[in-house]
């Protein structure tokens, strides 16, 4: 199958509606419109939510909460979790998504303290709790606050 060999189902594609081409053309006369009334008339714009007169669904259903446009959501990432990397590694962002921390390109990384660590790693993150920033320079690492 390539490209060039693609066809449309049958029937699915249909002529166009010619309407208001005289009576023969089975559109003439009102040109579907019906007879008379709102719709029948020019310059009718339907609205999309519009339910005939009853409560529209968008406004039936409750609304809650607030999602902030700039709000910074940050990955967490124990301290348990970099003993995975080899001791005296540089450890960035681009490993924690190669370890599976997430798969956004777009996630921010935060290291919290939870855990220990052992050998000196220089982490590369974007925030850092004051636990896991004492925990790692106790080990002989070094920690670096990415803007």
């Amino acid at each position: 199958m390539n490209l060039h060999s693609l066809k449309n189902a049958p029937g699915a594609v249909r002529p166009k509606k010619r309407v208001g081409c005289g009576e023969s053309s089975g559109h003439g006369k009102t040109s579907g419109r019906g007879h008379k009334g709102q719709y029948g008339r020019s310059g009718h714009k339907y609205k999309g939510a519009f339910e005939g007169g009853q409560m529209q669904l968008i406004r039936r259903i409750p609304k809650r909460g607030f999602n902030h446009p700039v709000k910074v959501v940050y990955t967490a990432v124990n301290l348990l979790n970099l003993s995975r990397f080899p001791a005296g590694s540089t450890v960035t962002p681009d490993e924690f998504r190669a370890a599976g921390f997430s798969s956004s390109s777009r996630a921010r990384f935060k290291i919290l303290g939870d855990g220990a660590i052992e050998h000196a790693l220089h982490v590369k993150a974007h925030a850092f709790s004051a636990t896991a920033k004492s925990k790692i320079e106790a080990a002989g690492g070094s920690c670096e606050v990415l803007a």
